[in-house]
């Protein structure tokens, strides 16, 4: 997955801190990073001309393409961790459960508890 950004190094640069990841590799306009012990990783890639999506979007809005959904134990401290990276939360909370908040960019996330004993959303 790859997330277009004004400025790929400092958008994963969030998320690395964000999620405790590394950098796996890294161009001038585009970087890997992903957990330490493997697993799914992230690019970023620079896009001069990039918009960040409205959300939530109106007629006319630009859209979001995708967001990702990040399942965290503690939903108060994780959004606390969050802020403190560098996300901004959004106004709009549809769920108890679960924080929508925008990257650095613009890109809305969402994190969620398991409220009903399972594991992953999806």
């Amino acid at each position: 997955m790859v997330l277009d950004a004004p400025d790929a190094h400092e958008l994963a640069d969030f998320y690395r801190r964000l999620l405790g990841y590394e950098v796996r590799a890294e161009e001038p306009d585009w970087v890997l990073i992903g957990p330490p012990f493997g697993g799914i990783a992230l690019a970023f890639e620079t896009e001069p001309l990039y918009t960040p999506p409205v959300w939530p979007a109106g007629p006319g809005d630009q859209r979001m393409m995708l967001h990702l959904d990040i399942e965290v134990d503690d939903l108060a401290e994780e959004t606390a961790h969050a802020v403190g990276q560098g996300a901004r939360l959004a106004d709009h909370q549809p769920q108890d459960d679960v924080r929508v908040l925008f990257d650095p960019a613009g890109h809305p996330f969402c994190l969620w508890v398991d409220t009903r004993g399972r594991r992953g959303r999806g």
